[in-house]
C-alpha cells in the first residue's frame, strides 16, 4: 500500500475564500483553506494528511530554529479554460527539492507524497484557483528539522508541509537593480544552489541597503572577486547583448531556476541565440557604453519574467531601452504562458494536468 492511499482529509468548517479579492491578489497575501502535513520519524515517512491550514506547535529546542535545516520550493498551478488544472513542471521542482534536501543532510520526500499529495491538496482547494489573467495558485512545499534537541546534530525527525495561495503579478513595474560588490549571497562550495532558508535570511541586509538607496533589489556577484554576475535577488539574471540571450551558468553558488531552464529551452524552439557563460561586471558596463545591451530581465517562478529598467554599477545608473511585444523576454514569456494554458503543444512534457 502506498503512503498516499492513506491520506486523511479533514475539511475546514469555515472557508476563508469569501475574504479573497481576486482582482487585487498581490503575492503572498492569501493562503488557501488547507495544507498537507507529513512527518519523518524513526527512519521512515508516516502517512500524510490534509488538514485545515493553521498554526503548528514547536518546541523552542526545535533543531531547525537553531541550526537552519530548512528547505522550501515554489511552483504554480493554473486553471485552464476547460476547467482542468495544470501543475507546471512539477517533476522539475520535485527534483530540485531533492537536491536541496540532500545538500542540507535531510531525507528526500517520496515522490508519491510530493506529486500525488499535491494533486489531492489542490483538488480540495480547487475553488482557490484564480480565473483572472495572470493569476495562479502558488504552491509552497517546506520541510524543516522538527526534532527537539539543542545539541548540534543532523536531525532525526522532520516535518514536511505543503500549502497554497492565489497570487497575481509579483512585480508591478520594471525593476531598478544595484550590482552588489560588498556583500555576497553565496560562495563556491556553499549552499547557493540549494533552496534553503538561510540563503534568503542572509540576503536581507544588503537588499535592505539597496532599497534605502532607491533600488528594488540587488544583482549578486561572485563571492571570491566580485567580478562576475551571478543572480538577482530571488531570480536568475538574463541579458540580451549584441542580439544574444546571455545568462550566467548554474553552479554551486547559483540556484538552478526552473523558469530559467524553461526559457532557455524555448529560446531553442524559437531560434533565439543564447549562451550560458560567465558575465563580467565590466562586460555589462561596456555593453551599456556601446549600446550593445538591449534587454535585461529576471526569471523565476514567482515573477516569471521581470523586466529590468535600470542597473546601477559602480556609482552609475545605466538605463535599458524600452521593451515591446517583440522583445526577447516577452516572446519567451508569451510562449511559456501559451504552453501552460495548453494553447500550444507541450512537446517537452512540462504540464501535469488533472
Amino acid at each position: 500500500m502506498e503512503l498516499t492511499d492513506e491520506i486523511m482529509v479533514q475539511r475546514t468548517t469555515k472557508s476563508r475564500l469569501p475574504e479573497v479579492d481576486f482582482n487585487k491578489l498581490g503575492f503572498g497575501n492569501y493562503i488557501s483553506d488547507h495544507m498537507l502535513i507529513c512527518y519523518y520519524k524513526n527512519g521512515q515517512w508516516e502517512a500524510p494528511s490534509i488538514v485545515p491550514f493553521g498554526d503548528i506547535s514547536l518546541s523552542p529546542a526545535t533543531l531547525a530554529l537553531h541550526y537552519g535545516q530548512s528547505v522550501f520550493e515554489g511552483l504554480k498551478a493554473f486553471r485552464l479554460d476547460d476547467g482542468r488544472v495544470n501543475l507546471f513542471r512539477v517533476q522539475k521542482h520535485y527534483e530540485r527539492m531533492l537536491r536541496s534536501l540532500s545538500r542540507m543532510c535531510m531525507p528526500g520526500v517520496p515522490e508519491e507524497i510530493f506529486v500525488e499529495g499535491l494533486r489531492r491538496l489542490i483538488e480540495v482547494d480547487r475553488d482557490w484557483l484564480p480565473t483572472q489573467p495572470g493569476g495562479a495558485l502558488y504552491v509552497r512545499p517546506i520541510m524543516f528539522a522538527s526534532e527537539a534537541k539543542y545539541g548540534v546534530k543532523i536531525a532525526d525527525e522532520y516535518c514536511f508541509i505543503m500549502f497554497t495561495g492565489p497570487v497575481g503579478s509579483y512585480f508591478a513595474n520594471p525593476l531598478r537593480l544595484k550590482v552588489e560588490t560588498d556583500f555576497a549571497r553565496a560562495a563556491k562550495g556553499g549552499t547557493g544552489s540549494a533552496k534553503c532558508a538561510g540563503n534568503y535570511g542572509g540576503a536581507f541586509y544588503p537588499t535592505q541597503k539597496a532599497k534605502e538607496a532607491g533600488y528594488d533589489q540587488v544583482i549578486w556577484t561572485d563571492a571570491r572577486e566580485n567580478k562576475y554576475i551571478e543572480e538577482s535577488g530571488m531570480m536568475n539574471a538574463m541579458f540580451v547583448i549584441d542580439g544574444v540571450l546571455v545568462t550566467p551558468p548554474t553552479s554551486d553558488s547559483i540556484l538552478a531556476g526552473v523558469t530559467r531552464d524553461s526559457l532557455l529551452t524555448l529560446a531553442d524552439d524559437l531560434g533565439i541565440p543564447h549562451e550560458a557563460r560567465p558575465i563580467a561586471v565590466t562586460e555589462l558596463e561596456n555593453a551599456f557604453r556601446h549600446n550593445a545591451i538591449s534587454e535585461a530581465f529576471g526569471a523565476g517562478t514567482a515573477a516569471v519574467v521581470a523586466p529590468i529598467a535600470t542597473i546601477h554599477i559602480n556609482g552609475i545608473d545605466h538605463h535599458l531601452p524600452a521593451t515591446n511585444d517583440n522583445s526577447v523576454m516577452f516572446r519567451l514569456k508569451n510562449r511559456l504562458e501559451a504552453i501552460r494554458k495548453c494553447q500550444e503543444e507541450d512537446k517537452h512534457g512540462w504540464n501535469f494536468l488533472f
